[in-house]
């Protein structure tokens, strides 16, 4: 409102001499400081949000992206794929064993995640996903996905389902020999997961900026949107980064052993 009323007074008594008229150059340099004051924020908040200045860099699919041509992805434009390979302790994706196989021959490190239920016994889960995905001494670590959307019901209380997990945990990591990865949800992470598991390497979802958890724990991958686009997928597709330098990548292949011929 009171934007307006200068403006009405404005208007009733326009100035006789308006400044414009001998200074010029005011406007001009009024322009230019808004410019970029401008450019500043919109270059900070690119900065602050921006995955490109990771260079190791990968993707997640499952059935739902429909089948993938392999053969247009380049592993040395993306350097990993996890895919989806069961949920629960019955579903298997329909998808993983072809693109399992087919992503290993395109020469990308590949690795397995299984979407947690927060409603089954870690055991089941567990279970179904050793039934389902190879042991691979050259595959990456095993994943396990703790989120809230699209899950069922929780009806353990939050040490029922920390033990749950344990369960799931601690059978991957038995049956693979590497410690398993779990990818969050932020929420999920600071309801269940804070002060638990504290030697487990996280991958975070966060759309909005690099993640930041309330603890200051670091991430290992951050998965930075849903809506990728690459080439040989027809469907959007999660994109994610590698937290640290080529370097370490190579450390961390070495540590979990893998040979990177790239």
């Amino acid at each position: 409102m009171r934007e307006k009323n200068i403006a009405d007074n404005m208007a009733k008594k326009p100035a006789k001499h308006p400044l414009s008229r001998y200074y010029p150059t005011y406007a001009s340099v009024g322009l230019a400081v808004m410019l970029g004051v401008v450019s500043y924020f919109g270059l900070f908040h690119q900065q602050k949000a921006s995955a490109q200045d990771y260079a190791i860099r990968g993707f997640d699919v499952s059935h739902h992206q429909g089948e993938i041509n392999w053969k247009k992805i380049s592993p040395v434009q993306y350097q990993f794929v996890y895919l989806k390979a069961t949920e629960g302790g019955d579903f298997k994706d329909r998808n993983f064993q072809e693109n399992w196989l087919k992503a290993r021959e395109q020469g990308l490190h590949v690795g397995a995640y299984h979407f947690y239920r927060l409603c089954r016994d870690g055991k089941v889960q567990a279970e179904n996903f050793i039934a389902t995905v190879p042991n691979k001494a050259d595959a990456l670590p095993p994943v396990i996905d703790l989120e809230y959307d699209s899950n069922c019901i929780n009806t353990f209380t939050k040490e029922k389902l920390l033990r749950e997990i344990q369960v799931m945990h601690d059978q991957l990591q038995q049956h693979y020999g590497k410690q398993p990865i779990f990818y969050i949800s932020k929420s999920f992470y600071h309801i269940v997961l804070m002060g638990s598991f504290v030697n487990t390497p996280l991958w975070v979802r966060d759309y909005q900026e690099q993640p930041k958890l309330k603890d200051g724990r670091q991430w290992l991958f951050w998965q930075h949107t849903q809506n990728g686009k690459i080439d040989g997928i027809d469907k959007p597709v999660d994109l994610n980064v590698y937290a640290d330098s080529p370097k370490q990548w190579r450390i961390f292949l070495t540590q979990q052993g893998i040979q990177d011929g790239k």
